[in-house]
């Protein structure tokens, strides 16, 4: 439990700081314009942008201070944990240059993908459950082979293009909390049903 809400951190406090921050949208742009300025391509944030603006930033540095306390503490990084955190630098790092939402939503489509095209990969080439190594020694990732990495690569591929889906067909606040809620909610939901399945056969 600790370790799930230990790799959800940049996804809460990225819900949290936009919530907060459109709550007060004059004290959001003058702390967006006055942290990062200096990292917006034309030096101006826009005051429809200044939360997403301050959501993503916090993201990025609570992604950072992930791995870095664990490197700190001479712990093993998951190699998942990098692949979010280059990820959220990357299209966390466009959003904030230029102040453009469209990539932060698409940061969890592409993790999505890049961990069904790691599952079905591994299958192709290696005969060997790629994904695993990403995510750790679950059990649950265990039983993702054979069969099963064909519906759990459609899952991944599927909820790639759902989060697409919402993000260019509702509000930024209604995606903001569909990234929270509702995608993390469909991969639990998921992910619990593997373990039942691996636990009765």
């Amino acid at each position: 439990m600790m370790k799930l809400l230990f790799d959800l951190l940049p996804v809460i406090l990225f819900f949290a700081t936009y919530k907060v921050a459109g709550a007060y949208p004059q004290q959001s742009l003058a702390l967006a314009g006055s942290t990062l300025g200096w990292m917006v391509g034309d030096g101006t944030v826009p005051p429809d942008q200044a939360p997403i603006l301050l959501a993503t930033a916090v993201a990025i540095i609570a992604s950072l201070l992930q791995v870095g306390s664990l490197l700190a503490r001479g712990r093993k990084v998951d190699p998942m944990l990098w692949v979010s955190l280059a990820v959220i630098v990357v299209f966390g790092g466009a959003t904030i240059w230029f102040h453009d939402e469209t990539f932060i939503k698409w940061k969890p489509s592409i993790l999505y993908w890049l961990f069904g095209g790691a599952l079905l990969a591994g299958q192709v080439f290696w005969k060997k459950n790629l994904l695993q190594s990403l995510l750790g020694t679950s059990l649950t990732c265990r039983r993702w082979c054979g069969p099963t990495a064909v519906v759990v690569d459609c899952l991944l591929l599927t909820l790639g293009f759902v989060n697409l889906a919402v993000a260019y067909s509702v509000p930024t606040d209604t995606w903001v909390s569909f990234k929270l809620f509702g995608l993390f909610g469909l991969t639990l939901v998921f992910t619990l049903a593997s373990a039942f399945t691996w636990r009765v056969t």
